[in-house]
């Protein structure tokens, strides 16, 4: 076992996912008034999970966007919600910072018991 353990790669898998997910997000949101435009997500938290699930390696993982055609369509042919969109990247933002926030802590702990 190396010095990092499995969380350690779950979290900076889950970072790189969620910062995918906030460039996609701005993108739907920046195409909101595209006439035909269909919003994309990324569902790297469900990706992680079969991973870990089927014992496959986290660090090898590559997170896609994907249309989502289950939002309903305006006149346009757009399904972007803006109030939608806002959200979730607001949600995603929360979720990337607490990741961000615990991987600085393990690693410094990591570092307090190197230099003890």
């Amino acid at each position: 076992m190396g010095i990092f353990d499995v969380t350690q790669s779950v979290l900076q898998e889950a970072m790189s996912g969620a910062a995918l997910r906030e460039q996609v997000l701005a993108n739907n949101v920046a195409n909101a008034n595209t006439p035909g435009y269909t919003r994309s997500d990324v569902d790297f938290q469900s990706a992680i999970q079969q991973a870990l699930a089927n014992g496959a390696p986290v660090d090898q993982l590559q997170f896609q966007p994907q249309t989502d055609n289950s939002a309903p369509l305006t006149l346009d042919g757009n399904n972007v919600s803006v109030d939608g969109e806002m959200s979730k990247l607001s949600e995603n933002t929360i979720l990337y910072q607490s990741l961000e926030g615990i991987a600085k802590a393990r690693l410094k702990m990591l570092e307090d018991a190197v230099k003890s």
